[in-house]
């Protein structure tokens, strides 16, 4: 099927001095006789086409005299965007420009016009002609007289070319458009590419063999760019499960999205990252490509792992201190009751040996509860400013003890070392857990150095420790010869009841206790081990400008005896029933309720002063101990409290920093600390409870 006749342009101009040649040309052109039909049958042939239904050709023909003449002509029609397709211009002219002359002038103005030179002379050579206008191709030469059907033909043929000109014109403007649009696009395409956060890469089609990179994946990956071109990531062994990268390809080339696959990337030296790996097919260069967009998740990774740890470490921790409180209460019954016993029996007594037993047995559930306490950081802290040296200084017998003969401990204390606002017990936990660890780490023996030291420290809040730190800190380092950790054991040594050693052998809570004897100080730790290269812990505590304080601790020894009244307020019968039967012992007068309502009732009934309250801290009725003394100390402004709890003080809602050191008594607690402790806290000055 024939596409429609295009709108051709039929604007025809007429150049010469004669006029009648002009009418000749209109005669020839615009009589709409059927020379006109023969003539569209011949273009049709001479451009392959089929010969449409005979129509009239229509051209609108104009005339000029003179050269001058016809330019401006020319020079309107391009003005009004109305252009001339086709001009006849006769060669001699006279007394103005000639042909050739008028060619060139009009070929300035419309280069795209078609020129037929009329003439009956051979006043120039085609060689001259070419030479004068210089546009040979759209060119050519009648000769007069001419016939009428060469005139129809030219007419036809030249003014169609006009108009294939005019549109391979147009496609060419549209072509070049377009191709610079490309051009724009892979510009844009190649500076978001290398400019990309992302590590990307593009790999060709089926082989997988990188062809660009950017400069974000070279970091990941640790080569250079020349190192990934033309290499495959198997030839480099990025992936770490080379198959399921395959799969991906494969799953691309199915046309299956591939989107945030995880995925692990070994790096040059060794290291591994965790990815989100997304691919996309791309064509370059008329070849199917893969865009390879990845995603650095590690540190993202890691902090959902801490987040996970931080939540597992809470739950377990709010359990541990639901049983730690209960069995606090047993502890206390069952060291009361022992120690109430041997003070009955002489050293020499059958039964003395047992409750000895009964004493170290408790003595090891109690080290185990506060365990439990501490890496739950509910355990009772009792700040002042210490020098950590000292302290450490009198723990090392402990530790040499403790480590046994094989393992050599070396410390290397920093002079005029600041002190730390901390709890010297936990102090001594944290070198205890620790030594304990190294020595597990050097079956065959070893050595551990422990060391102080002051440092300056300014820096962001990093993956292990999210805190911002600037200023002055001590540093504790206790380093070990042993077996070493590594990465994947790394990143579970504080996970509570985590132990790599055999049933039995450990239960897990050392190294989780230390972490949260540090968090509950404010510090951080640091950490580096690698298998049979050792181990190193770093523990940062705040430097301190204030002196070291001196401490009085409370000694087991001889029960004191006294006179006062005493108010006994705790919910569990048996412990209440063993403190009232201790302070009897020694003299008291003891008054008791099981909660701190019964408490108020039994206040009230009294018919003599209360010199002390003993409460615990949580109890039943909806007035916990902390209330009770509130109450009470307002009636009696010199009433003595002491506070007893299995948990820490701030969970019961009370401020700590108003029950540390003498008006607080942890349990579990000995007979001996019991009576030494409501001794001195009848003897001290009076002071807010």
């Amino acid at each position: 099927m024939k596409s429609p006749e295009p709108n051709l342009n039929h604007r025809l101009l007429v150049i010469d001095d004669n006029p009648s040649i002009h009418t000749d040309f209109r005669d020839i052109l615009c009589a709409g006789n059927a020379g006109s039909s023969a003539a569209t049958r011949l273009e049709a042939a001479l451009f392959d086409e089929a010969a449409p239904a005979p129509a009239p050709a229509r051209f609108e023909l104009d005339s000029a005299f003179q050269g001058q003449e016809g330019l401006a002509m020319v020079e309107q029609a391009v003005r009004e965007n109305r252009p001339y397709a086709l001009a006849f211009v006769d060669v001699r002219m006279p007394p103005g420009w000639d042909g050739i002359e008028t060619v060139a002038r009009i070929w300035a103005v419309a280069p795209e016009i078609q020129i037929v030179v009329c003439t009956a002379y051979s006043d120039y050579s085609w060689e001259e002609m070419r030479a004068k206008v210089g546009q040979a191709d759209s060119l050519l030469i009648l000769k007069k007289p001419f016939d009428n059907m060469e005139v129809q033909q030219l007419a036809h043929a030249l003014t169609k070319k006009w108009w294939l000109n005019q549109q391979a014109a147009l496609q060419l403007a549209e072509l070049a458009r377009v191709n610079e649009s490309l051009t724009l696009s892979e510009e844009r395409f190649s500076k978001a590419f290398h400019a990309s956060p992302l590590p990307s890469g593009i790999q060709s089609l089926p082989e997988q063999r990188f062809v660009d990179v950017n400069q974000r994946l070279t970091e990941v990956t640790g080569y250079q760019r020349e190192e990934l071109i033309g290499r495959t990531a198997a030839e480099l062994a990025l992936w770490e499960k080379p198959a399921l990268a395959d799969a991906w390809y494969g799953d691309l080339q199915s046309h299956v999205l591939v989107h945030d696959q995880e995925a692990n990337i070994r790096n040059k030296s060794g290291d591994v990252r965790e990815m989100l790996v997304s691919l996309a097919p791309v064509a370059l260069g008329g070849k199917a490509h893969a865009l390879l967009l990845s995603q650095d998740v590690s540190e993202r990774a890691l902090l959902e792992r801490q987040l996970r740890q931080a939540q597992k470490m809470e739950a377990i921790g709010q359990l541990a201190a639901g049983v730690a409180h209960d069995f606090n209460n047993i502890l206390t019954v069952i060291q009361g009751h022992s120690g109430l016993l041997r003070q009955q029996l002489d050293d020499d007594s059958p039964q003395t040996k047992s409750l000895e037993q009964i004493a170290k047995a408790a003595a090891r559930a109690t080290s185990l509860v506060r365990q439990l306490l501490m890496f739950s950081r509910k355990q009772v802290m009792q700040f002042r400013f210490l020098d950590l040296n000292a302290t450490l200084f009198n723990s090392i017998q402990m530790l040499e003890r403790l480590v046994g003969e094989h393992v050599l401990i070396e410390f290397r204390p920093q002079e005029a070392l600041p002190t730390i606002h901390a709890d010297s017990s936990m102090m001594e936990q944290i070198a205890m857990n620790l030594a304990v660890n190294a020595r597990d780490a050097m079956p065959n023996g070893g050595k551990v150095i422990i060391a102080t030291s002051r440092e300056s420290i300014h820096r962001d809040a990093t993956p292990m420790d999210p805190e911002e730190r600037t200023g002055e800190f001590v540093c504790l380092t206790f380093s070990d010869t042993g077996s070493g950790m590594d990465t994947q054991i790394l990143s579970r040594i504080f996970e509570p009841f985590f132990t790599t050693k055999p049933v039995g052998k450990g239960t897990g809570l050392g190294l989780s206790t230390v972490f949260g004897i540090v968090r509950q100080h404010r510090g951080w730790l640091e950490v580096e081990s690698e298998p049979n290269q050792g181990t190193t812990f770093r523990i940062y505590f705040a430097a301190s400008q204030q002196p070291a304080e001196r401490s009085e601790p409370t000694v087991d020894t001889q029960l004191r005896r006294g006179h006062e009244t005493v108010l006994v307020a705790e919910d569990e019968d048996a412990l209440r029933e063993m403190v009232v039967q201790v302070l009897k012992i020694q003299g008291y007068t003891v008054l008791e309720a099981a909660s701190g309502r019964a408490a108020l009732e039994v206040w009230e009934r009294a018919n003599r002063p209360v010199d002390l309250l003993v409460t615990d801290m949580v109890m039943p009725g909806g007035i916990m101990g902390s209330e009770l003394a509130e109450r009470l100390t307002t009636q009696s402004p010199r009433l003595r409290v002491i506070y007893t709890s299995g948990y820490s003080p701030g969970m019961a809602g009370k401020d700590a920093s108003l029950l540390e050191g003498r008006n607080f008594l942890p349990k579990p607690y000995s007979i001996g600390k019991l009576a030494q402790f409501v001794r001195q806290c009848l003897d001290a000055p009076m002071t807010q409870n």
